[in-house]
């Protein structure tokens, strides 16, 4: 008997049909012996809606007052969900009961919108498996030191799936989303991408950082820190099929590297095009500039990404870097009301029409000349590389926001990625 975490999308509980389907598969695995934990989101749809009224009401919620208000109306969406989900479960003869997150109870810090988990009770939950119920419980959500609702931003139900699943040290925690798996690119984009069998947990977390939307990152970093075994894969397979196919289906986050090492070079091409690159021009070329610079915007809760110094030419530089796109305004008025005056720097420059095309690959660590490639293939379609980043196992570029899916076109097809692997034969 494995203990397994399921985890359903809001797609995979947007109707009382999948919501059904939902139950029959998670039946099949209760029925081959398993105990089992399932984390849904909201129906597809829901918690929009409900942001929606509340915004209605108050356009302007930004108090801690009435982001606590926030967290309490949104939460109501997955509480629906469990609770059909465990009558379903019910009409199928199998025992099951459903939790809200502060029941069972999953502890947060008090950052409402974003709240963080800082520990998780399961001795409710391992009683009711023990009693051979199939256990429910609200992803996406939490309570605070206070007793307040808190919710973990937008993906926590994956999250919090992941979390149990380390909390409770399950044999496997299976994402179940309205795709089959991780895939070497978007297929909406590159029609040839190919669904990966296996990734490293390294490259899973820089393609969800990169902008894939497969995983939400903070579960990645869940799964990483507690090795927890995740597999992507469908809910839209017909949910009778045998347990084994289903197991060898979807993507496995793995943490076994030294076999891939030697194989593909590049895994996988994320893209990102929620971004936008800001300039301070005719900075003061002298120690602590950076952080005179980028501290007020750190302070403003907004995140920097790729950064550039230019050379300094007779004491001044040009200073650049990004942030997501939604800030950008936003930004600039911290440059313009902030810096600008402390700095003496001369102006502030922006373009919200750029994107980041990422290449990743725990195999660049042995290959050298990877990224000479990645820059020879752009230049040859013609596409300007604004801002480069590295690491060990990725390369972004900063581009025209035009360009992204040329490049990102380009990239796949010269790093073999619409090639079947060795293994894939």
């Amino acid at each position: 008997m494995a203990l397994i975490v399921h985890k359903y999308g809001g797609t995979s509980m947007g109707s009382t049909e999948r919501i059904r389907s939902v139950a029959q598969r998670v039946a099949k695995w209760v029925r081959a012996g398993h105990q089992m934990v399932v984390v849904p989101s909201a129906m597809s749809g829901e918690t929009n809606r409900l942001l929606g009224l509340a915004k209605e009401l108050n356009p302007n919620p930004d108090t801690p007052e009435a982001l606590r208000e926030l967290d309490a109306v949104a939460a109501t969406g997955e509480q629906v969900s469990v609770g059909l989900l465990a009558l379903a479960l019910q009409a199928q003869g199998v025992p099951a009961v459903s939790y809200g997150g502060w029941q069972v109870p999953f502890e947060t810090d008090s950052a409402f919108t974003k709240a963080r988990i800082s520990r998780i009770d399961d001795t409710r939950v391992r009683t009711d498996l023990a009693a051979g119920k199939v256990v429910i419980i609200t992803g996406f959500q939490g309570i605070d030191p206070d007793g307040n609702v808190t919710t973990l931003g937008r993906g926590g139900s994956d999250t919090s799936a992941v979390a149990v699943a380390a909390a409770m040290k399950a044999d496997e925690c299976l994402i179940y989303t309205d795709v089959d798996g991780v895939y070497t690119t978007d297929p909406r984009v590159v029609p040839e991408a190919r669904r990966l069998k296996t990734i490293s947990f390294e490259e899973m977390l820089e393609m969800a950082s990169l902008g894939s939307k497969v995983l939400q990152i903070r579960s990645v970093e869940f799964a990483g820190k507690y090795h927890v075994p995740v597999r992507v894969l469908s809910s839209f397979t017909p949910w009778d099929i045998p347990l084994d196919e289903e197991m060898q289906s979807g993507t496995l986050i793995t943490f076994e590297e030294d076999e891939k090492m030697e194989q593909a070079v590049v895994a996988g091409i994320a893209f990102n095009r929620d971004e936008a690159k800001i300039s301070v021009i005719g900075v003061p070329d002298k120690p602590g500039i950076a952080y005179q610079i980028l501290g007020p915007v750190a302070d403003a809760n907004i995140d920097i990404d790729v950064i550039i110094q230019n050379l300094s030419h007779e004491g001044k530089t040009d200073f650049s870097f990004t942030v997501p796109r939604g800030d950008y305004q936003r930004t600039i008025a911290v440059l313009e009301s902030q810096v600008l005056p402390s700095t003496g720097a001369a102006r502030v420059l922006g373009d919200p029409k750029i994107c980041k095309v990422s290449i990743v690959g725990i195999g660049m660590r042995s290959h050298v000349g990877v990224a000479s490639k990645m820059f020879r293939t752009l230049s040859e379609e013609g596409i300007n590389i604004q801002m480069i980043s590295t690491s060990e196992i990725k390369t972004s570029v900063v581009i025209d926001e035009k360009y992204m899916e040329l490049a990102v076109r380009a990239l796949h097809k010269a790093f073999g990625l619409d090639l079947p692997t060795a293994a894939e034969g």
